[in-house]
Parts: structure tokens; C-alpha cells; sequence
């Protein structure tokens, strides 16, 4: 893949587990362990019942593709065009959309409804989570 830039700006706090959590293969998003959703992009207090109980939790990596678009103009170092960005809604909870490369496919063959998983790009310390078509179904 190409894209991630070369330098990675280094997460906050609340964001942190959300770029290093796929150092073992899976993807985590915020949950609240008071009511049970989750959330992104993780804060310090849950946007729906306003908990600070907040941990990341582990989720399958699976989504559909909401949104893409093919860039094809070289808008910053690191991300040499053509490329696919695209929102993927995670299967657990569609209202979570992911912006992100959809990467290891023909671009011409995304299409919105495609189902797609979680594949992680090295970047120093931090996993970048991009995704991929599936490959089961």
C-alpha cells in the first residue's frame, strides 16, 4: 500500500489505543461500559449518557464501504495518486464510519455496498488501519 504519510503526527490521549491497537491484528474502537455503545472518534466522556466508564473495545474488523472517492491529484507527500478513500461503516454499529484508504483492489472495481475488513499499514509505533475487500464471505 501507499498513503500513510511519512511522518505521523502522534495521537492524543483518548485516541492513542485507536492507532496502536493493530500491533495484534485487531481493530478497537471507544466503547462506554455503562451503555454499551460505541463510539469514534474516541473522546473522554461517552456522547450518548455522558460516562467517563470508557475503554477501547475489541470489534471484527468488518465493515461496507458508505462512501469513496479516487484522488487523483497529489494533495500531500506520501500519498501518491491514484488512491481510494472511503467511509466504511463497522458492522457492529453502521452510525461509526471510519475515513480511511480502501487499498489491494482494482479502484475501478469499490463500489458503495461493498463488504470490507481491516488490514493494518506499519508506521513506527502506530498500525494505521486501512481496508481491504473480503475475502470470505
Amino acid at each position: 500500500m501507499t498513503g500513510t504519510p511519512a511522518r505521523f503526527v502522534d495521537p492524543g490521549p483518548e485516541d492513542g489505543f485507536y492507532w496502536t491497537s493493530g500491533a495484534d491484528g485487531h481493530l478497537r474502537i471507544a466503547g462506554c461500559n455503562d451503555c454499551s455503545r460505541l463510539h469514534h472518534p474516541p473522546t473522554p466522556v461517552c456522547p450518548y449518557c455522558h460516562s467517563r466508564e470508557l475503554e477501547p473495545k475489541v470489534v471484527s474488523g468488518r465493515g461496507t464501504v458508505a462512501a469513496f472517492t479516487i484522488n487523483h491529484q497529489p494533495f500531500m507527500p506520501g500519498f501518491d495518486p491514484p488512491y481510494a478513500f472511503g467511509f466504511i461503516e463497522i458492522d457492529e454499529d453502521p452510525t461509526i464510519r471510519l475515513g480511511t484508504n480502501i487499498v489491494d483492489c482494482e479502484l475501478d472495481a469499490i463500489r458503495v455496498g461493498a463488504k470490507v475488513e481491516v488490514t493494518f499499514e506499519e508506521s513506527g509505533d502506530y498500525f494505521v488501519p486501512l481496508f481491504k475487500p473480503t475475502t470470505s464471505t
